[in-house]
């Protein structure tokens, strides 16, 4: 009898303890859990301590691809799902292999759990089907230079789907695209001759600018070297000028202290020329190359009394003592003398060597 007792305490004691168990629910911060009372929809709880009707009301269950079977918390945090390498073949007719991740976020549990089946199942699917659509509409250059505008059409197209799931997708990264053995060869190919031109364009760039900067500074270079002769000239004139004008002022100077000196006696005008005149003279005297020497009219007068001179002299021996066999030697005769009528200052005359 009073192991029957005992028997009774413990089933009640566990059946106290199975009833508790149903009826206390704790859900964690950011998750919720679906209840349905007699299989009917009956609410939903969020996060902390709850209690509910044992066997009357329990969690709904989910089955979703990549999460763990039987599963009632909702997680109501930024999921990613990371999709494996697929086939996709772009608007030129080449099969690439793309991979890439969705970032996505539950925003309303009760869609999430009843307007669709399998959601991760099926956010993947979508991903797929999106990214075939929208990298079809491009050719491999674009595919491969434009992967920003690629995630904004897969976010775009993915969330407008999934809104009636309850769910909004955040963000969508292609990782990798990767084309053929083949085609990346002939890529590389092309990307090595497309550098090759660049860098000839840069070379003749440089080249060019390098002449323009050269003819410019020649340029620079002789407006400068004109400048200075022009300014050179412009000094050497005013120079010039400034030694005429000093040159004339100590003439004047000259002839007027000549003028003070001789008083009355004499023109000074003429003492200065005749000056000149036997400066002149001098000069051409001490010129190794000259062939003509240019002599004043005194003298030759003088040269001419010489030869008269040695004429009588010749004469007188002559009668002295003839000889019939030797003609008597005539006195010689100057090249050319010319006889000034009567200048104030005689010029002067030349005689060849």
């Amino acid at each position: 009898m009073e192991g029957f007792l005992v028997f009774i305490g413990l089933f009640v004691a566990i059946t106290i303890l199975i009833i508790l168990a149903k009826s206390i629910r704790i859900v964690p911060q950011m998750q919720v859990v679906i209840i349905e009372r007699l299989g009917r929809y009956a609410g939903i709880l969020s996060s902390g301590p709850h209690i509910i009707a044992p066997f009357i009301d329990s969690p709904r269950t989910v089955n979703w691809t990549g999460f763990p079977i039987g599963m009632s918390y909702i997680d109501l945090r930024e999921q990613y799902t990371d999709l494996p390498m697929q086939p996709v073949i772009t608007k030129d007719n080449v099969t690439v292999g793309v991979d890439s991740v969705i970032y996505w976020q539950i925003t309303d549990p009760y869609k999430a759990v009843y307007e669709v089946s399998d959601l991760s199942g099926g956010i993947i699917q979508l991903t797929l089907t999106a990214m075939r659509s929208v990298m079809g509409e491009m050719d491999l250059d674009e595919t491969l230079s434009s992967r920003d505008i690629i995630n904004t059409k897969l976010r775009t197209v993915m969330d407008g789907a999934t809104n009636k799931w309850g769910v909004k997708v955040t963000r969508v990264e292609v990782r990798n695209i990767n084309p053929p053995e083949d085609v990346r060869v002939t890529m590389e190919k092309q990307m090595t001759a497309e550098r090759n031109r660049r860098a000839l364009v840069l070379q003749a760039e440089g080249e060019k600018q390098a002449a323009i900067t050269r003819a410019e500074g020649e340029r620079e270079a002789a407006i400068a070297r004109a400048e200075g002769e022009r300014q050179m000239q412009i000094l050497r004139a005013d120079g010039a000028a400034q030694a005429r004008l000093r040159s004339a002022e100590a003439e004047a100077r000259s002839i007027q202290m000549v003028a003070q000196a001789l008083g009355g006696a004499g023109n000074p005008a003429h003492y200065l020329i005749m000056g000149r005149y036997i400066e002149s003279l001098r000069e051409m005297a001490q010129s190794p190359n000259s062939k003509v020497i240019f002599m004043p009219v005194e003298a030759s007068g003088l040269l001419s009394s010489v030869g008269m001179f040695k004429e009588i002299f010749s004469s007188d021996s002559n009668n002295a003592a003839p000889s019939p066999a030797m003609p008597s030697p005539q006195p010689p005769v100057p090249a050319r003398t010319v006889v000034p009528t009567a200048p104030a200052t005689p010029p002067p005359q030349y005689v060849p060597r």
